[in-house]
């Protein structure tokens, strides 16, 4: 990772108000993405992934949703590290779209659907960067063509209900690539795609990457996803990170009984068949997250762990170094 990161996080506490109180969403949160790195995050459904990247972008929900300690530095176009947490909406809202820029997991539902595909892709561009309506629709139907898309002037006319599902998913990354972001939040942005055009999206995201340097925070429950297109990963449980270093590091050998879980969770080639002729089951981590309005003391994955001990129900362990870059909170990792 670079030495100046252009995104920093310390500290990070975001809350949801429920029944009248605040529980914690994503809890002491530290993240660092450099110049040209790739940083996957990965953890089950209401882990805080998602939760993490709104209260990075500014959209979470502000009726029941708020940050409430840490701060979000952010290395912008001009050099200056600038705390997002502290921003007004109005500086919030020049930054993003332009230089942090968000694909969604669902095009057809994060695109607007009376509105052609030129038109969306060329509004950050007049709305950012003030060009002309000529200039912003040329500049769309070289953004479409830049990411693949075939005849993109004629696509450019086109409504989203119009495109396929991956040709919906190449509008929307040229849409976030419009204003030569400095910072890219992936949110899912593979699910809902097949295998093929999956892979057809990961290789447009490296390659844009490598062209424009920009760093990129990725959101996957794809463990070989993240395996193909991170330097860094990761995992997150509860709200908190449990596990983070180089990818090769963490998926070679797991340091926090979860990694570990999720990793011997994957299916490989020949194991159903395997298995269903032994009688077994695919691995799977058992119980559920817990609630987030009755979080447990200590350890939040004590419950479902098989070496848990006394002493992991009493204290949260700290997120602690176990290698260069890499780091785990649980009192056994060196055991792991």
């Amino acid at each position: 990772m670079a030495a100046q990161p252009i995104l920093a996080i310390e500290g990070l506490n975001t809350v949801f108000r429920v029944s009248g109180r605040e529980v914690p969403a994503v809890s002491e949160l530290d993240l660092a993405i450099g110049v040209g790195e790739t940083l996957a995050l990965v953890g089950e459904s209401g882990s805080g992934k998602s939760v993490t990247g709104q209260s990075i972008m500014g959209l979470l929900p502000g009726r029941i949703a708020r940050v409430a300690g840490g701060s979000i530095r952010f290395r912008g176009r001009s050099g200056a590290l600038r705390d997002l947490t502290t921003l007004d909406a109005e500086e919030r809202r020049r930054i993003r779209g332009n230089e942090i820029s968000m694909i969604f997991q669902e095009p057809m539902t994060s695109l607007n659907p009376v509105y052609t595909i030129g038109d969306q892709i060329a509004e950050p561009l007049r709305v950012h960067k003030g060009q002309p309506r000529k200039a912003a629709m040329a500049a769309a139907v070289a953004l479409l063509d830049k990411v693949g898309i075939p005849d993109p002037a004629r696509r450019a006319g086109q409504y989203p209900h119009e495109l396929s599902g991956g040709m919906r998913q190449r509008a929307t990354i040229a849409m976030a690539l419009a204003c030569d972001p400095v910072l890219l939040f992936a949110d899912e942005p593979t699910t809902a795609l097949d295998v093929t055009i999956q892979a057809q999206i990961l290789d447009l995201l490296r390659r844009l990457q490598a062209e424009n340097g920009m760093g990129v925070l990725f959101v996957t429950h794809n463990l070989g996803v993240v395996a193909e297109i991170a330097h860094r990963v990761a995992v997150m449980y509860a709200g908190r990170i449990v596990e983070q270093g180089p990818v090769r590091e963490v998926f070679r050998r797991p340091r926090h009984p979860y990694t570990k879980g999720l990793l011997a969770s994957v299916p490989r080639l020949g194991e159903a068949t395997r298995l269903k002729k032994a009688g077994g089951r695919l691995a799977a981590i058992s119980g559920a997250v817990p609630s987030l309005a009755a979080m447990p003391q200590g350890c939040a994955f004590a419950s479902r762990c098989s070496l848990a001990q006394p002493a992991c129900r009493r204290v949260m362990p700290a997120l602690a170094e176990i290698g260069p870059g890499h780091a785990s909170r649980c009192i056994r990792s060196q055991e792991l």
